[in-house]
């Protein structure tokens, strides 16, 4: 008979815990036992349960994922503890293993590494994701307690990586407020920083992030004189490429090219950048459409690879359900980082 696995799952936003389970839930010697969204709770469960293996958050209300890993050390020291953490710093992986946890894996690459991390941590051995394989990070617990490396040092293999990949993020919010929250603070940053911006949002999203700017100080107006804040709304643009329900790949790359043409040419500069963030997925999304978002999706990436855009697509969490972890999974996979709040 297999041996089983008993497995807690600490992760304080409900989609991603989702998609942690989901993913878990492919290995058949793998059981989750129990599920925890904030530090405390993960203390408790622990203390319970003792399970064999924890996947446990950094960033949990109550108790941070750090603090509660010690505890849990001395409550359940038989335990395994594997990071999944939107934190990419090496200082913080670094401070994370020295919890004596057995791994850690970057949140937009769980995808890819999750199951492999969790197999290699029962083998009883150690894991730290391939975007931090320039640093000696997979080395006994005795080793972790050495200084870590400098900022220069750390920052510099991050930054080679940042020269050749383009940024296309997904965010999953929980309603209104936080999805304009976070398109507010990506566009506020593009343009305080020179940048061209491309909204592609509903009518009543983009009348409310006009607002939202101005209150924050942006001369908005100004932008839109010059071309470099370009507002479409989402529909109106979805019905520029799509044919029978699906986009077409020609259209796409017009439609969508055109623009960003247009707002790079209006950015003063010799290297004009240009953001963009949208609804036109989520809205296929909300349709019943997944497919077809999960194309244009692929779509935008490979414009943003062409074009060097800095991208940001925004989904409500309230349209997913737990039969659509596997989806969700697929839309992820599309982007390079993954925010959920």
């Amino acid at each position: 008979m297999a041996t089983s696995f008993r497995v807690l799952v600490v992760e304080d936003h409900e989609l991603f815990r989702r998609f942690i389970c989901s993913t878990l839930g492919q290995g058949s010697e793998l059981q989750i036992i129990g599920e925890a969204s904030d530090g405390l709770e993960a203390v408790r469960r622990a203390e319970e349960l003792h399970p064999d293996l924890i996947v446990l958050d950094i960033g949990l209300p109550s108790l941070n994922g750090i603090e509660a890993a010690r505890r849990i050390h001395k409550l359940s020291p038989e335990s395994k503890i594997l990071f999944v953490s939107q934190e990419s710093s090496v200082d913080m992986v670094w401070e994370a293993l020295g919890t004596e946890a057995s791994g850690y894996v970057y949140k937009p690459d769980a995808g890819s590494e999750l199951l492999e991390a969790v197999n290699v941590v029962l083998r009883g051995e150690r894991f730290v994701g391939a975007r931090f394989s320039g640093h000696d990070l997979v080395r006994g617990s005795d080793a972790v307690a050495s200084p870590p490396l400098t900022a220069e040092d750390a920052c510099a293999p991050l930054q080679r990586n940042i020269e050749i990949t383009h940024n296309h993020e997904v965010g999953f919010y929980s309603d209104d407020a936080r999805l304009l929250d976070g398109f507010t603070q990506f566009i506020g940053a593009a343009l305080k920083s020179g940048s061209a911006v491309i909204v592609i949002a509903t009518e009543s999203h983009r009348d409310s992030l006009l607002l939202r700017l101005q209150a924050h100080g942006l001369d908005v107006g100004a932008a839109i004189e010059q071309g470099t804040y370009i507002s479409l709304d989402a529909a109106e643009t979805l019905s520029t490429f799509m044919v029978n329900d699906q986009p077409d790949p020609v259209r796409f790359q017009k439609a969508v090219s055109d623009t960003v043409m247009a707002a790079a040419k209006a950015v003063k500069g010799e290297r004009p950048r240009v953001v963009a963030c949208g609804e036109c997925a989520p809205l296929l999304w909300a349709r019943g459409n997944a497919e077809a978002a999960i194309r244009v999706e692929h779509l935008w990436d490979e414009l943003a690879k062409t074009y060097n855009l800095d991208t940001l697509c925004g989904y409500p969490l309230g349209s997913f359900h737990v039969e659509d972890s596997h989806v969700v999974q697929r839309i992820c996979a599309e982007h390079s980082a993954v925010h959920s709040q």
